[in-house]
C-alpha cells in the first residue's frame, strides 16, 4: 500500500516537490499570459496584430533560450528544474505585464 501525499506548494519539503511546484507556478503564469494575449490581439488593427504575433513568438523563443542558459549552470543538479521553471515563471510574468500595459494603452 502506498501513501499518496497531496502537494503543498506553500510548504514543499523535498526538491522533487519544489520542482513540481515551480512547474505549476510557471504553468499558471503561462495561462495568464495567454489570456492577456488573447484579450489584446482582437483590439489591434491587422497590421499591428502581425507585429504583436511576431513579437510574441520572439519573446517566447528568447524566454525559453534564456532560461535554458540559466538552468545550464546547474546541469545535472536536482535544483536545475527549479531554476528553469522559476526563470520561465518570472519571464512570463514580465511579458504579461508588458501586454497588460499595451491593453491599457490601446482603446
Amino acid at each position: 500500500m502506498t501513501l499518496v501525499q497531496k502537494l503543498n506548494c506553500n510548504n514543499a519539503q523535498t526538491q522533487a516537490g519544489i520542482n513540481e511546484c515551480t512547474e505549476l507556478f510557471y504553468q499558471n503564469a503561462d495561462k495568464k499570459l495567454n489570456r492577456v494575449y488573447q484579450q489584446l490581439l482582437p483590439t489591434l488593427e491587422s497590421y499591428r496584430k502581425q507585429k504583436l504575433i511576431a513579437a510574441q513568438v520572439a519573446s517566447i523563443k528568447f524566454r525559453d533560450t534564456n532560461c535554458e542558459f540559466e538552468r545550464s549552470r546547474y546541469e545535472g543538479g536536482s535544483i536545475a528544474l527549479t531554476i528553469y521553471f522559476g526563470c520561465l515563471e518570472n519571464s512570463t510574468k514580465l511579458r504579461t505585464q508588458q501586454l497588460q500595459e499595451y491593453l491599457k494603452a490601446d482603446p
